[in-house]
């Protein structure tokens, strides 16, 4: 690590839970974020800035006027453009050293489990039960760490998956079904900062993960409030029957995989 780096990361340093060999850790981190929406713009942009190596971006939306009231990763003059686009130079505008591979193309079947195989830590930044599915099983085949997010209306969630551990409960135990859950912000929309707050988490969420730092939220869903600024915590339990992580299930859980929507 040379000067310049020593003294852009100097604060995370400091922490003796971090120190130059968690930094070091971080920088050969590969993180893979689907979606450049709401949840995803900061949580890469906080990635990129604590220093993780590279940063996977997978979306295949352009950018929309009515997505700048929230993706912060977005610019009025980037209307138009891919989102992967706009997102790589706003990433390398706060942290060059960063290695960026933007996927515009969509992410599914064999070059989704290709992607989660590679990555060292996946944020789930999506906004359709379909896609989450898809990832999901991805994640509990490869046996990689998901941090999930969702943020609708004035409410948000995260939560962490631990496939890597026997006793960790997968997205699917939670969703046994889409169902009526569907919802996603183009219909019921979503208060600007709520996206904020969840993706902030996941980028934190991550860097725990990365680093085997502190108690994550593996087997916990965080629930928040921001109508009342109110935080509720819920264990998670390994359902047995889980048709992905379960006993019985079938080696065939990766057709669920679907294109990757954007965060809306």
């Amino acid at each position: 690590m040379n000067d310049d780096q020593l003294l852009r990361y100097s604060r995370q340093i400091l922490l003796p839970q971090i120190g130059v060999e968690g930094q070091n850790k971080l920088r050969a981190t590969r993180a893979l974020i689907i979606g450049m929406g709401g949840l995803g713009s900061p949580a890469a942009l906080y990635l990129a800035a604590a220093g993780v190596g590279t940063l996977v971006i997978a979306d295949n939306d352009r950018v929309d006027v009515s997505n700048l009231q929230r993706q912060i990763a977005h610019r009025t003059v980037d209307i138009g453009r891919a989102k992967v686009d706009s997102a790589r130079d706003a990433l390398h505008a706060i942290n060059p050293e960063t290695e960026i591979v933007a996927i515009a193309t969509q992410l599914q079947d064999d070059l989704l489990l290709e992607q989660v195989s590679l990555a060292d830590v996946v944020l789930d930044c999506s906004d359709n039960f379909a896609t989450r599915f898809a990832v999901n099983a991805a994640c509990v085949h490869t046996r990689t760490p998901l941090v999930s997010g969702a943020a609708i209306r004035m409410e948000g969630q995260i939560a962490v998956f631990n496939a890597g551990r026997d006793d960790s409960p997968c997205y699917r135990c939670l969703y046994k079904d889409a169902g009526e859950l569907g919802e996603t912000c183009t219909q019921s929309g979503v208060l600007a900062p709520l996206v904020g707050v969840i993706g902030r988490l996941q980028a934190l969420e991550a860097i725990k993960v990365v680093l085997d730092l502190g108690v994550t939220l593996s087997g916990r869903l965080l629930l928040f409030d921001a109508e009342r600024l109110e935080w509720r915590t819920l264990s998670l339990r390994k359902d047995p029957e889980c048709p992905v992580c379960g006993a019985s299930a079938q080696s065939d859980g990766l057709r669920c995989a679907s294109p990757i929507l954007p965060d809306e």
